[in-house]
């Protein structure tokens, strides 16, 4: 008896011809960005002034980094300010606004922790140190109301990075927005080196991005 491809024998079927390989694994393969890249944002959904990509696994974790304020590797003081690590991702979409010196970013990350888990912690971590390589900065962050939203938590905070030593006197500044729905942590942040501020493309990606998430 011959069968055709995708016809599968019961425990106790005999089967006739040879065996083969299984194409593809049993168990599904789960990557390190744990399928998130999927409920990412489309680039066309990003504000008109952003000119948006999804970004590659590879450089996704140092963008996340990047809007988080945190260098890996880093001495953290206090050392309880530590960002917990996340279970999957990050997959990282960010948009440009070249004129304003600005970036408009959302990272998907699955948790183990709920939401209200770093709220506590933000509470304790105002003000924290960081060292690396000899080199010093300052992360400054000020919790604001959790805004309305389509999800099971929601938190918003600003947050500054500055280098105390630097002769510029350069500091990044963030706006971001954090929700919750299930284990997948959605983190849109409005980033600049500049003094502007973009609070509606913020809400307005932050809705999409919740809503993109909710409908899987």
């Amino acid at each position: 008896m011959v069968l055709a491809g995708g016809l599968l024998a019961g425990c106790g079927d005999s089967v006739e011809g040879h065996p083969i390989a299984v194409r593809g694994p049993v168990t599904p393969i789960v990557s390190a960005e744990g399928g998130l890249a999927k409920l990412l944002p489309d680039p066309s959904q990003f504000p008109t002034r952003y000119t948006a990509l999804v970004l590659p696994a590879d450089t996704a974790k140092q963008a996340a980094d990047d809007v988080n304020g945190y260098l890996p590797g880093a001495q953290v003081d206090p050392s309880g300010c530590v960002p917990a690590t996340p279970t999957a991702g990050p997959a990282v979409a960010v948009g440009t606004d070249d004129e304003a010196r600005a970036t408009l970013t959302v990272v998907l990350t699955r948790s183990d922790q709920p939401l209200s888990a770093l709220r506590d912690q933000l509470g304790q971590c105002g003000t924290v140190r960081l060292g690396d390589s000899g080199l010093t900065s300052v992360v400054s962050t000020r919790l604001n109301p959790a805004p309305p939203a389509n999800a099971d938590d929601t938190l918003a905070f600003e947050r500054t990075v500055a280098a105390p030593n630097d002769p510029t006197g350069s500091q990044r500044t963030m706006q971001t927005l954090i929700g919750q729905i299930g284990e997948v942590r959605i983190t849109v942040s409005y980033m600049t080196s500049g003094s502007g501020k973009d609070g509606e493309g913020l809400d307005t990606l932050f809705t999409t991005a919740l809503r993109k998430v909710r409908k899987g």
